[in-house]
């Protein structure tokens, strides 16, 4: 791996995403990427007796599925790296001490997806392992009641609010050819901007999100044109354009090629505020979605930018601001040639 720049990475041997899986919940079922879902449920505790749980069972079913469709067994996957939104990181350990598989808890709130992904790509390129699976999960109830209000509560909320989404995606990543290569990371800066409410948590983390796509573009010498399609995870309908407007004070234009997970997984007409967010709504979208659209050909090259703010209940309530972060990761189509 070489550094590129002020904060990207670029690998240098070639690194590919393998497989991926992914699960999501009623809502997201009820969106308009349901097909590109791997499986669904039609309710929130998704047979399980509690939500944490229910939580735990997806996330393991996406990295049990992603290793199913890699044909490979537990003890052939070197390292696991993965992260949630609750306290402790507990739906990641505790799917940690089911599968027995060597792991890096990680945290990023919902930059958390592409940090993953950046750092089992670094691993794998310096011949540290050989399969890695990058996996986060979500879960609308349980990170609700832990940032928020409990569902029960019924508490009324803004428009620049965002759903937490109920899902977990995983990918494989490996040295292994394929149709999707993993070229290049962003890792992102702390940026905050003075904003401190948690019902509009689109604009706090558009900065962030500024700051990693412009850095991206100048460290490795690109603009917007070099990209299909520049996604970032969960600003939703509010933080979106507070990002492009920020990037044209810049003279960086990326109307043409933007688009937004937590605006893709929500149907306009679905009771989901200003749209979706969530560890796993960047996941959800790019490791179904996405990656759909690059091995069919439909994309070439994307930038996918995973935001996150980084605050606190206890944080929230003793006034503090909000800092946010985001990563960002390239996959690109690279057609396989016979040897």
């Amino acid at each position: 791996m070489r550094k590129r720049g002020i904060q990207s990475w670029f690998y240098e041997n070639k690194i590919y995403l393998n497989e991926s899986a992914t699960v999501a919940g009623p809502m997201e079922a009820q969106g308009p990427l349901s097909e590109t879902f791997d499986i669904t449920y039609d309710e929130l505790h998704c047979h399980e007796d509690n939500w944490e749980k229910a939580e735990r069972r997806i996330l393991q079913q996406a990295i049990e599925l992603c290793m199913q469709k890699a044909n490979l067994q537990k003890d052939q996957i070197d390292l696991m790296l993965s992260g949630d939104l609750l306290n402790q990181n507990v739906s990641t350990n505790y799917v940690g001490r089911a599968l027995q598989i060597p792991i890096l808890t990680m945290f990023g709130a919902c930059s958390t997806s592409m940090e993953t992904l950046a750092v089992a790509s670094a691993l794998v390129d310096g011949g540290f392992i050989n399969n890695a699976i990058a996996a986060v999960s979500s879960h609308n109830a349980t990170a609700e009641r832990q940032f928020r209000y409990p569902t029960e509560y019924g508490g009324q909320k803004p428009k620049t609010a965002t759903t937490t989404i109920t899902g977990a995606g995983s990918a494989l990543v490996s040295r292994n050819p394929s149709l999707i290569r993993i070229e290049s990371a962003t890792i992102g800066k702390i940026m905050d901007y003075n904003m401190g409410d948690p019902f509009d948590l689109g604009s706090a983390m558009a900065p962030a999100a500024y700051d990693t796509i412009k850095t991206h573009l100048n460290d490795l010498g690109r603009t917007p044109n070099d990209y299909d399609l520049i996604l970032t995870g969960d600003l939703s309908r509010v933080g979106s354009p507070v990002l492009k407007d920020m990037l044209k004070e810049d003279g960086i234009n990326i109307d043409e090629v933007h688009n937004d997970c937590g605006v893709m997984i929500y149907n306009s007409d679905q009771p989901v505020f200003a749209g979706g967010s969530g560890a796993a709504c960047s996941a959800v979208v790019t490791y179904g979605h996405i990656l759909s659209e690059l091995r069919k050909g439909n994309l070439s090259k994307v930038l996918v930018v995973a935001t996150g703010a980084l605050h606190s209940p206890t944080m929230i309530q003793q006034k503090e601001t909000i800092p946010c972060i985001a990563h960002s990761v390239v996959l690109m189509r690279e057609e396989l040639t016979s040897s």
